[in-house]
C-alpha cells in the first residue's frame, strides 16, 4: 500500500515512520509512505502557502493553488481515489474507517495548518475528512501519523501474530480485556487463576466477558453502535451475567 502525505513539515512524517512496526513495514515493502512539502508548490519568492481569509477573522488559511498542484503532481504514482483531509471538522476516526482505508491500494493524506484550508480544497479535492478526536491540534501531521499507524496494523504481514490484531480494542467495536504477564504476584496483586489454568475454552470466554465488562463500564455507547453488529446470543448472556454481578450503585450509574 502506498500513502502520500502532504505537509509543510514533511520532516515530522519522515522522522516518525522509520521506527518500530512502521519502520519494519517500510523496510519489508509492505507499506510505502512518502512525505511531500507543500511549499515546493508555492509560487512566491518566500514559498508562502497561506493568506488572510476573505471577510476577516483571526489567523491565516492555506491557499488552494499549492495544495491542488501538490495533489496533481502525484498522478503518476497515486490513483488519487481517496484524498483525506485531517481536520477537527471531519468524521471521527474509528476502526471501521481504518479497515476501509486499509483496503485501498493507495491514499493521499493532507495535513492542514494555520486555521485550515480554503473551502474549495474540500469541495473539489477531498474525498474524506477525518478527525482523531474532539480537540484541536496545531496541524494535521500527528493525526496523519495516527491514521498511518492504525492502517499499518491491518496490512497482512505487518503484525506477526494476527490474533494480536483481532484482540485489539475496537477491532469488533469492543474495548480489549485485561491482560497480564510475569510475575504471577506483584505487590499483593495476583494474576487471575483462570488465565493461568491452561483451559483455553474457559480463557477465551473469560476474555470475551471481560471485554464486554470493560466496554459496558467505560464506553457503553459502543454497545449501542459499532459493537452491536458483532454481538451474539452468548455475548448477551454474558452481559446479563455482568449486570447481575454489578453492585447496585454501579448499575444505577449505567445509561
Amino acid at each position: 500500500m502506498r500513502i502520500d502525505i502532504l505537509s509543510i513539515f514533511p520532516e515530522m512524517i519522515r522522522d516518525a515512520v522509520g521506527v518500530g512496526l512502521l519502520g519494519k513495514a517500510l523496510e519489508n515493502g509492505l507499506l510505502d509512505v512518502h512525505a511531500h512539502d507543500i511549499r515546493d508548490f508555492a509560487t512566491g519568492r518566500h514559498r508562502s502557502v497561506d493568506d488572510t481569509p476573505y471577510g476577516g477573522g483571526a489567523g491565516m488559511l492555506m491557499q488552494c493553488g499549492p495544495i491542488f498542484d501538490a495533489v496533481e503532481s502525484l498522478r503518476p504514482v497515486n490513483s488519487l481515489r481517496r484524498i483525506v483531509l485531517l481536520s477537527p471538522r471531519g468524521k471521527r476516526l474509528d476502526q471501521a474507517m481504518v479497515r476501509d482505508f486499509a483496503a485501498e491500494p493507495d491514499l493521499v493524506l493532507l495535513c492542514a495548518r494555520y486555521e485550515g484550508v480554503d473551502e474549495r480544497v474540500s469541495e473539489a479535492l477531498v474525498t474524506d475528512e477525518v478527525s482523531i478526536g474532539d480537540y484541536v491540534l496545531s496541524g494535521g501531521e500527528l493525526p496523519a501519523l495516527v491514521l498511518v499507524e492504525a492502517i499499518s496494523r491491518m496490512l497482512p504481514g505487518v503484525i506477526g501474530d494476527w490474533e494480536s490484531v483481532e484482540t485489539d480494542s475496537f477491532y469488533e467495536g469492543l474495548l480489549g480485556p485485561p491482560q497480564y504477564t510475569r510475575p504471577e504476584t506483584f505487590r499483593g496483586r495476583t494474576v487471575p487463576e483462570i488465565v493461568r489454568s491452561g483451559n483455553h475454552a474457559a480463557i477465551r470466554r473469560w476474555k470475551r466477558k471481560e471485554a464486554l465488562r470493560t466496554t459496558l463500564l467505560r464506553r457503553p455507547d459502543l454497545l449501542e453502535t459499532t459493537a452491536r453488529r458483532h454481538l451474539n446470543n452468548e455475548d448477551y448472556n454474558m452481559l446479563a451475567e455482568i449486570e447481575s454481578e454489578m453492585p447496585i450503585g454501579e448499575k444505577e450509574n449505567q445509561p
